[in-house]
This record gives C-alpha cells, sequence and structure tokens, in this order.
C-alpha cells in the first residue's frame, strides 16, 4: 500500500508546483501588461494635455531614466545618438585621425597624437589647441564633443585647424581617416636597468586582449628570459569577460575556475575555467591594482590572487563585481541591464556597494561586520565586499591643495609647453635647474590657491563696516594676507618632490612619447619600484603566498 500512495504523492506535489510555477509566471505577465497600459496612459496624457508642449522623445528618456534609477549606475538606457560610442567601444576600432583630446583651461587642445596615426604623422603636437574642425568653431565644446566630431567614415577627409604656443597664426592640416584601434596593451617592455622583468599595461579588456597578451609576452620572453612579470591593472575599468578569462589562462594550467556568475536567471550562473595549456605557469607575477581597476580587471586580480598565482600590490580596486549584457531594442536603441554577479575562484564576491532595496543609485557600502571570509589555494584568508584588496598596500598620498591647484589649473603642462615653444629639437634636454625655473614661472605670473582661511578672511572684510576701528581691522586683515601670501609661497617649497616628478613626467611625456617615453616614466612610479624590489627578493615573494 505504502509502495502505490508514496508515487501517488509526489507525483501531486510535482503536479501542484507545476501549477503554482504557472500562476506565478502568468501573475508577473499580468502585472509587467497592466503597468505597461498606466505607463502608456500617463505618457499619452502629459504629452498630448500638458500646458507646455514637451517632446515626446525627452519625456520617454526621463521616464526611462527615472524607471532604472532605482536600480543601479550600470543598468542604462542608450539612445540613436549613445549607439554610435557603445558601438566603438564594443568593436575597438572607429575611423578618426588619431588624437587625444582634452580641457587646458578652457581650451580644448591635443593630450597626445596616437603614435603612426594621421595626427602625429601630420606634425600634430601635443599642446595644440583645436579652433576648427570641418570649419566649425569648436569654442565651448567638450573634448568629447569635439572627439565625435573628428569620428567619421573611413577615407574621407578632416580638417582641422589649430593654435600653436609660440606662433601666431593658425596652423591648418587637411588629414584622412584611417581606422583606429583603441589599444588594449598600452605598454609592453622590458624595464630599464632590470631587462629580466617585463611590464605589461593593460588599459582595457576589449576583442583580442588575451591574444595580444600572449603575442607580447613571447615577444619579450625571446628578446632577453623573463624572469619575473609586472602586470598593470591600475585605472583599467575592465571590458569583455571572456577576455579577462583568457588573460588567467596565460598563467594557470587548464581546468581551474577562473570566475562564477551567478544572476536571477538559471542560463545566467556559468563558470568559466582554464582551458589551454599556461604560457607561463612558474613565472612570478605582481599585478597592480588601484581604485580605478574595475570589473575584469578585479576578475583577473582576484583569480590569480585566490590561485595564489600573484602577489597583489597597491590599493583597493574598485569593488565592481555587477555583469551587464547589451539588449537591442527598436529604432536603433538598446538596453544595458546587469544580469549577474562575479564570484573569484574562492567563492567570494567582488561588489563593494550593495543596490538593493535603495531608492536612489548611491547604494549602501557593505560594513566590516558583514563581511565574510574565504580561503585561497593556499589557504591564505581573503574577504568578500570591498573589491580585491592587495597583498601589499601602497597608499596614495594625499595631494596638498597647492598640489591640487597646480594639477587643477593644468600648470605642469603649460609651463612645459611654453617652455618647448621656444627650444630647437636638440635642447630639449630636461633643464637640470627646471624646478627653479617652474617656481619663478608660478611667481612671477601671480598664482595662487584657495584655502579655508581664505575664505575666512573674505567673510571679515565683507563685515568690516560693523567694526568700531575699521581701519585697524583693515590693516590687521592686510597683515593676514600678507603671511597667508607667504606660507603659499613656501607651500612651492614644501613640494618640491611632487613638482619635480610632475615635471620630468610632463617633459618626457611632450618631448619624447610613445613607447621609451612611457618606459622612462616608470623609473619614477613607486608601484613599480615596490614591484621590482619584491621580484628580486624571491623568498620574500614566496612567503606572502603561504598562510
Amino acid at each position: 500500500m505504502r509502495a502505490v500512495v508514496k508515487p501517488f504523492w509526489i507525483a501531486a506535489l510535482a503536479l501542484f508546483l507545476l501549477i503554482s510555477a504557472g500562476f506565478v509566471q502568468s501573475d508577473l505577465f499580468f502585472q509587467i501588461k497592466k503597468q505597461l497600459t498606466i505607463f502608456s496612459d500617463v505618457f499619452k496624457e502629459v504629452s498630448t494635455r500638458y500646458v507646455e508642449e514637451i517632446s515626446p522623445e525627452t519625456l520617454m528618456k526621463r521616464g526611462l531614466n527615472g524607471m532604472l534609477s532605482g536600480l543601479d549606475p550600470y543598468t542604462v538606457f542608450i539612445d540613436e545618438g549613445e549607439q554610435q560610442q557603445m558601438e566603438i567601444l564594443s568593436s575597438g576600432t572607429y575611423g578618426g585621425i588619431g588624437i587625444e583630446a582634452g580641457f587646458r583651461g578652457d581650451k580644448v587642445v591635443i593630450i597626445a597624437p596616437l603614435d603612426g596615426y594621421p595626427a602625429q604623422r601630420a606634425g600634430i603636437r601635443p599642446g595644440d589647441i583645436i579652433e576648427e574642425l570641418d570649419g566649425v568653431p569648436v569654442s565651448g565644446f567638450s573634448p568629447e564633443e569635439v572627439q565625435r566630431l573628428t569620428i567619421g567614415d573611413v577615407g574621407t577627409q578632416l580638417e582641422i585647424k589649430i593654435r600653436r604656443p609660440g606662433i601666431d597664426q593658425s596652423i591648418t592640416f587637411e588629414l584622412e581617416r584611417e581606422r583606429i584601434e583603441m589599444k588594449n596593451i598600452s605598454l609592453a617592455a622590458h624595464l630599464h636597468d632590470h631587462s629580466d622583468i617585463g611590464y605589461v599595461q593593460l588599459s582595457r579588456f576589449g576583442q583580442r586582449t588575451a591574444e595580444e597578451l600572449r603575442a607580447r609576452l613571447i615577444e619579450l620572453n625571446d628578446k632577453n628570459q623573463l624572469s619575473g612579470l609586472i602586470l598593470d591593472l591600475r585605472n583599467n575599468p575592465g571590458g569583455l569577460l571572456n577576455e579577462a578569462v583568457d588573460v588567467v589562462d596565460k598563467f594557470i594550467e587548464p581546468g581551474v575556475t577562473v570566475v562564477e556568475t551567478r544572476g536571477r536567471m538559471e542560463s545566467r550562473n556559468d563558470v568559466f575555467t582554464t582551458e589551454e595549456p599556461a604560457l607561463f605557469e612558474d613565472m612570478p607575477i605582481v599585478i597592480l591594482i588601484n581604485s580605478g581597476s574595475a570589473s575584469a580587471s578585479e576578475v583577473v586580480a582576484g583569480a590569480l590572487q585566490d590561485l595564489d598565482r600573484a602577489v597583489v600590490i597597491g590599493e583597493n580596486s574598485f569593488g565592481k563585481g555587477l555583469v551587464q549584457t547589451i539588449r537591442p531594442l527598436s529604432y536603433n536603441t538598446s538596453l544595458k541591464i546587469t544580469i549577474s554577479q562575479y564570484y573569484t575562484p574562492s567563492g567570494r564576491g567582488i561588489q563593494s556597494v550593495d543596490y538593493t532595496g535603495q531608492e536612489n543609485l548611491s547604494g549602501s557600502v557593505f560594513p566590516d561586520s558583514l563581511r565574510r571570509a574565504f580561503l585561497t589555494k593556499n589557504g591564505r584568508t581573503v574577504f568578500d565586499g570591498k573589491g580585491i584588496e592587495p597583498d601589499i598596500i601602497i597608499e596614495s598620498n594625499e595631494n596638498s591643495l597647492l598640489e591640487l591647484a597646480l594639477m587643477q589649473n593644468n600648470s605642469f603642462f603649460f609651463f612645459v609647453n611654453e617652455r618647448l615653444a621656444n627650444l630647437n629639437d636638440d635642447e630639449k634636454e630636461i633643464p637640470e635647474d627646471i624646478y627653479r625655473q617652474f617656481s619663478r614661472y608660478l611667481i612671477e605670473d601671480g598664482f595662487t590657491f584657495d584655502t579655508p582661511v581664505d575664505s575666512h578672511l573674505d567673510a571679515i572684510a565683507s563685515n568690516l563696516n560693523h567694526f568700531p576701528k575699521a581701519d585697524l581691522a583693515e590693516e590687521s586683515l592686510d597683515e593676514l594676507r600678507a603671511l597667508l601670501r607667504d606660507y603659499k609661497i613656501s607651500q612651492i617649497f614644501d613640494s618640491r618632490d611632487f613638482i619635480e616628478r610632475e615635471l620630468r613626467s610632463e617633459w618626457i611625456s611632450q618631448t619624447i612619447g610613445g613607447v621609451e617615453g612611457q618606459r622612462l616614466m616608470l623609473q619614477h612610479d613607486n608601484y613599480v619600484l615596490k614591484s621590482i624590489e619584491l621580484l628580486k627578493n624571491q623568498n620574500h615573494y614566496k612567503s606572502l603566498l603561504i598562510p
């Protein structure tokens, strides 16, 4: 009897669950249909009856943005105008002249012409001020708008008018657009004075990143056998997940889990493993990260850390452990939507901000009390909820008010640009007294910067008429301002190391540029210097990978 009843109840339970699931799914579709009808009715009423005429496109975009604003900052609607930029980011190629534009003061200037492309071959230089593109004045345009105007079909012409410091009249260039490839690898080279150590800077995880990395590593090793590698992921915002997995594949034997994704839909739950024999299975590796390392960068750093295959140096990474996909919509629009989360081989989550249940995009940072411990392959303890934490922390120095002002005003760029404009090509060695020249330049130019004391003195000055002895108070105020000026000048001397480092970097960038310029600047990079020290001390390196 029991043998008969038991299968009956199992079958009945299965049928009940199936019917319940059907009701739940049916209720979901009913709710979607109901809310769409309400939204459509409101949209139609506002579009046709509101007191002032409103563009239906603008109204809809506001509605969509409002709908998505309660989710996370990575789930966004992409309209027709933004579609081209998304396609460029996805493909990594576009038709252009090869420039990087940016603000210098209120002007849009050439930050760097890309090596080997039309702008660089024509003689366009860093610091050239862009005045017109195809006869259109760009005054008031943002660098992004200027950059977009340079994009077009390969083979088409672009006229660019620039003004160069030291030359009175404008210069016009007629350039032909070429296929520009966005670099996945910014630099791959042997280090100066340490030719057995390879350095690779990955700037993004675009298509063919892993393939390019493989080729560059083989090339470096063939030139001079490598005893160690520095993989620089600083300020790398991420990109394609499969490329991140394939990068890890170059250093790990086949069949090892690199990352796992878990989502609401079972189809989004995936485990990604290594597949090919490791290119460098035993080579010591240091990975550099900072707060700008996100997403796919964190997948690579987290996997190699969890597998005890590399030592991670730097700052805590960004903590973007959310996975997005792009869903095409009608009228050449699309939706980028978060579908799952990343988990490293130890099982820890990368995401540092919890957006669930939030009414805005601010989210909430996971408190330390809720962070969970996980174990690496060798048994080292790592934690979730805060991106990737480095094995060796390099604290970022807080810039002084003077240093911030110098960077915000692009003082280093303008100083070097003006000096180079008056030099011949054979006179472009970094002057030994460059710091003294720069200090004099700042003082003669009347450079200043705001401090909290300035605002207090201004507040007092605006109320002097309320003082019974206003004249005496004003004299005292002038004395305080003089002391403040002296203090600001003294800061130039207190920040000498910072100033000399930035001047040297800017001078190399504007005179040498390219691979050689980047290699030279690495000689003064604290992250790189710490990495070299570690790779040269294998006992210390190995001790960091065991509990």
